[in-house]
């Protein structure tokens, strides 16, 4: 048997090359519905500090109130998880690596507030476009196009103006502003992992979230134990109980249904611009909310942020249909 010749061989695999990596940019149908549904789940974060701050006056302070969303979130879909398993299905456990990266990515988030300034702890958190563009050039090989240098531009620039106060671009100073910094990294590397692996259904990615988010939750705790504050008694426990119940069923699990499932859907780079909606809609919230004033600064930022949005979207899909 004649082998063909080996230049056809290397041009059939850079070819294969080329269509793999087209394959993962296909467009999905319901691009915009996912895009918007993303926007809508990452603004209402932006509106958590509101029962984050009764939790606290109910006794839960420091960390207790991210501890007992992630303990109450695995207590709720583990009899669904042993029922997909006894069907047969996914119950989430079986993909660990997508849920500690998702997990303690929010993690670091949420308890590197204890270490460090809020405004500190939300720049360095949202460089997380910087980092999906880095791993996708180096895991998906994709060169980013030129929207991309546009999206980041216009996204890191609002943030700055958003939180730059002190008219300097901030570098990591301390253990808070590092802790920040990697939940930003692993929450990049977990939306370019779904995109290249595509997991089947959301509620696997669900529950590996809670799961093994939580188990990193109560390694990084005992660390931290000295910051987390005093633990919550017992009265605290039972009288904001139905409330974490509630907040949970109402607003934890289904935003994360949106977040985690959107990625391999959309694409991480889109994914990482429109997750700053959480900046937006928290900036304008504490000003209508409470007797914080709306500056330039905020006014400003939060449209460069939602012009990067728009961009990304809209960039993506004009390039993709031509390419397609």
């Amino acid at each position: 048997i004649r082998r063909p010749p080996r230049s056809t061989l290397s041009s059939s695999s850079a070819a294969s090359d080329v269509y793999k990596r087209q394959k993962l940019m296909v467009r999905h149908k319901h691009h915009f519905k996912i895009a918007f549904a993303l926007a809508i789940a990452a603004g209402s974060w932006g509106v958590y500090w509101l029962p984050q701050r009764y939790l606290e006056n109910g006794g839960l302070t420091g960390g207790w109130g991210t501890i007992s969303q992630m303990m109450i979130g695995i207590l709720l879909l583990t009899p669904i998880s042993l029922w997909r398993k006894f069907k047969g299905r996914s119950s989430g456990l079986e993909i660990p690596f997508v849920g500690l990266l998702t997990g303690s990515g929010f993690i670091c988030y949420a308890l590197s507030f204890l270490l460090t300034d809020v405004v500190r702890a939300l720049i360095m958190f949202y460089m997380i476009p910087v980092w999906t563009t880095i791993f996708e050039i180096i895991f998906l090989r994709q060169v980013p196009r030129f929207y991309r240098y546009i999206t980041l531009a216009l996204a890191l620039s609002g943030v700055w103006i958003v939180f730059g106060q002190e008219g300097v671009i901030p570098l990591p100073q301390n253990s808070g502003d590092w802790i920040a910094l990697l939940g930003g990294i692993l929450i990049a590397a977990s939306a370019v992992r779904m995109e290249i692996k595509k997991p089947e259904g959301i509620y696997p990615i669900l529950f590996s979230f809670f799961f093994y988010g939580g188990l990193f939750t109560l390694i990084q705790s005992y660390f931290l134990s000295d910051y987390l504050g005093d633990a919550p008694s017992i009265e605290s426990w039972v009288t904001m109980m139905p409330w974490l119940i509630l907040i949970a069923i109402l607003f934890h699990i289904p935003t994360n249904i949106v977040i985690l499932g959107a990625p391999s859907r959309i694409g991480a780079g889109i994914f990482s611009i429109i997750i700053l909606f959480e900046i937006v809609v928290g900036t304008f919230s504490a000003a209508i909310l409470t007797d914080e004033l709306i500056g330039w600064r905020e006014i400003l930022g939060s449209s460069f942020i939602i012009f990067a949005g728009l961009t990304e979207i809209i960039f993506a899909l004009k390039t993709e249909e031509d390419t397609g």
